[in-house]
């Protein structure tokens, strides 16, 4: 057995034989030409039907996938029909005088160049994407045939050794594919009851092709580098999407184990085939708004593959414990907008830093403290640092252009800290007002709910914000007074405690008199021993992981 690890792009087990597609050689040959503006006229034909090609296959993707899936193909259109991209490569016919082929795969290589150096890695990527309609085009230049091609045929590169893009595969078997790199639109042709995974030496998880991988249900795992080789084509192999580790020639305990595992996510699926798009509600009528939490970006894909509302709580403070500096503005707008845009209209409520207590960070140069639970942490560090706050809260505002984005605020034990938070909030609007930098102006603010003081005051801070969301784990400890970080205490802080439930009843009455809602987005979320409980209080959301949605919707529907 030979084990290989990568970075996980999509959750999922495949087991399987190995497909290795063999890598395209897009090298033209660069010729001298005598009429520049003859070739000029073949390159712009040339774009012409790319763009055409790429619209069929937005619709193809549209109607399998859904609109927001087919917008990166929309995209492709927009960057063959860029102006800067048109005179790039007329320039290099104009003055080198040189076949619109190469002055296509020039023009892209300059693109792809200027993109990987960017320091946004959402910007990265798309030096794949450029790469992808430039290759398009060549192909049209050079006679070869698309695989979306009006009239069914399949030819060109949509062939390689025994698999179909948009088709069926020649010889009947389902593969894991094995691949240097696969183009955004390799991968949205690819015939899914034929393709079991996908493993690939190059890419990324910000990459099209990775969320188009998440989409289809593909697990899939990337960056496996110089591990990739051809001679595995034919093996047999498991590929773990959630770990991101590959196995070929798998021992008998390796694939007895993954069959199990395999068998149980089935066992998932088909609570989801019943569930999918059902709503969370009651036979008497009840509605409550199931979401689910997460600490990273590539983390949404679960959320979607497990059919969640929406992200009830986006734990922003991993994008600096991933780090041994601060997270620029750049980078946390990147990581936010991503998400944003792959959660499409579904609600993605981001909680502000919640550094401290068991979170440090070494570059922020906290102070030792006998009691860090009751010492500085969270929206304490954010008010009394607010150089650091707002460029998380510049990042948060930016990302809401580009989807259904909430702030809430953490640690919250008086009015006064939110009307500060909300006056930061408001110089970084203004800021980005100034600069002409779009953001949503409505964008909903809401409080944890995870002190005794934050219960107490409910009715003052429900109106200062939009809504409420319980953090069950800490109020359970500062409501009990233990420690949770202290096992000799386990005993004593049972989060079923009444003092504990009396909070939530109390915090839940206190958002309905003021109009807001209030959900729940600590671990208690999911424990299905409370969830009557939580529906006789009039809890309006349950945000749990992402795993946990399905077996609590059915739970829900069935009371």
């Amino acid at each position: 057995m030979r084990t290989i690890q990568g970075v996980s792009v999509s959750a999922g087990i495949a087991i399987g034989t190995v497909r290795v597609l063999a890598a395209v050689d897009y090298a033209v040959e660069r010729r001298l030409i005598d009429d520049p503006q003859a070739e000029m006229d073949r390159f712009r034909a040339a774009r012409d039907t790319a763009v055409a090609q790429l619209k069929q296959l937005r619709d193809n993707v549209a109607a399998e996938f859904g609109e927001n899936k087919a917008e990166l193909f929309d995209a492709h259109r927009l960057m063959l029909q860029d102006p800067d991209y048109a005179e790039c490569v007329e320039g290099l016919i104009a003055q080198d005088k040189v076949n619109a082929e190469f002055a296509v795969k020039s023009a892209a290589e300059q693109f792809a160049a200027m993109f990987a150096a960017m320091d946004s890695s959402t910007m990265q990527a798309r030096a794949a994407d450029v790469k992808d309609v430039s290759r398009r085009v060549m192909n049209v230049l050079q006679g070869k045939r698309d695989s979306t091609a009006q009239d069914g045929s399949v030819q060109g590169d949509a062939v390689q050794n025994g698999i179909v893009q948009n088709g069926i595969a020649q010889n009947g078997e389902s593969h894991i594919i094995f691949a240097e790199d696969l183009a955004p639109s390799d991968t949205a042709q690819l015939d899914r009851a034929k393709v079991l995974g996908l493993v690939t030496a190059k890419g990324s998880a910000n990459s099209h092709t990775a969320i188009l991988a998440r989409t289809m249900g593909l697990p899939a795992i990337t960056g496996i580098g110089d591990a990739f080789d051809p001679a595995d084509d034919g093996h047999v192999a498991v590929i773990d999407g959630t770990s991101g580790a590959v196995f070929v020639d798998p021992d008998e305990a390796t694939l007895t184990e993954y069959r199990r595992r395999k068998a149980e996510a089935e066992e998932h699926l088909n609570l989801l085939r019943k569930l999918k798009g059902k709503p969370t509600e009651t036979k008497s009528g009840q509605r409550v708004h199931l979401y689910a939490n997460i600490s990273r970006p590539s983390d949404a894909a679960a959320v979607l593959a497990n059919d969640a509302e929406g992200i009830g709580l986006f734990r922003s403070e991993f994008l600096y414990l991933e780090r041994e500096d601060w997270p620029t503005e750049e980078f946390q707008f990147d990581a936010y907008g991503q998400v944003a845009q792959e959660m499409g209209d579904r609600p993605v409520i981001i909680r502000t830093l919640d550094i401290g207590a068991d979170k440090q960070v070494d570059y922020f140069n906290l102070s030792h403290e006998d009691n860090p639970a009751l010492g500085y942490r969270a929206i304490r560090i954010c008010l009394t640092r607010p150089e650091i706050f707002k460029v998380q809260l510049r990042a948060l505002l930016r990302a809401s252009a580009y989807g259904n984005i909430a702030i809430m605020l953490p640690m919250i034990t008086s009015v006064q800290e939110v009307r500060d938070a909300k006056r930061i909030l408001e110089e970084a609007k203004s800021e980005l007002r100034g600069e002409r930098i779009d953001f949503n102006e409505s964008i909903q603010i809401g409080v944890m709910i995870e002190t005794p003081a934050s219960v107490i005051m409910a009715d003052e801070l429900a109106a200062e914000v939009d809504f409420f969301s319980i953090g069950t784990n800490d109020l359970t400890q500062y409501t009990l007074a233990c420690d949770r970080q202290n096992p000799s205490l386990e005993r004593f802080a049972d989060p079923h405690s009444p003092a504990v439930l009396r909070m939530i009843q109390m915090t839940i009455e206190a958002a309905h008199r003021h109009g807001i809602w209030c959900g729940i987005c600590g671990e208690l979320g999911a424990d299905l021993s409370l969830t009557d409980t939580f529906l006789r209080l009039g809890i309006d959301e349950l945000s749990v992981s992402p795993t946990s949605v399905l077996p609590l919707r059915n739970v829900i529907r069935n009371h």
